[in-house]
């Protein structure tokens, strides 16, 4: 009696443990490596919902803004009157970590989206970040 009580019991804990598991996977998507091109053709131009529906959220994120001497880092007055003060840019970057591969079985360290207003225009690979 106490046996099957006890295997009744570790059956239903082991499908519990089974229906958990296809959920937590879901969630995320799968970790895909791809080479210097695929990644360019894959996420060049593509908007954040897009590359965050592939490749998942980033490791990390970072907003830019302008410095407030940049007129004098580039040894000239920066002309604002071209500039449509209406339509703000905003530019962040979004870093991955080991998804891009420049060899068979060596990736590089990060990878570095560069988004300006929702659509990614720079993508930079790097080893020493």
């Amino acid at each position: 009696m106490q046996l099957g009580k006890k295997l009744s019991l570790t059956i239903a804990m082991l499908a519990c443990v089974g229906m958990s598991i296809p959920m937590s996977f879901a969630e995320t998507p799968a970790k895909k490596s791809y080479t210097e091109v695929e990644f360019l053709r894959a996420f060049s131009g593509k908007s954040r919902k897009v590359v965050s529906e592939r490749l998942g959220e980033p490791v990390k994120r970072e907003q830019s803004v302008k410095p407030s001497n940049a007129a004098g880092v580039i040894g000239k007055s920066v002309d604002t009157s071209k500039m449509d003060a209406s339509k703000p840019v905003n530019v962040e970057m979004w870093y991955y970590k080991d998804i891009v591969n420049y060899e068979p079985k060596k990736a590089y360290k990060m990878t570095e989206l560069t988004f300006v207003n929702d659509r990614c225009m720079n993508i930079a690979f790097f080893n020493n970040k």
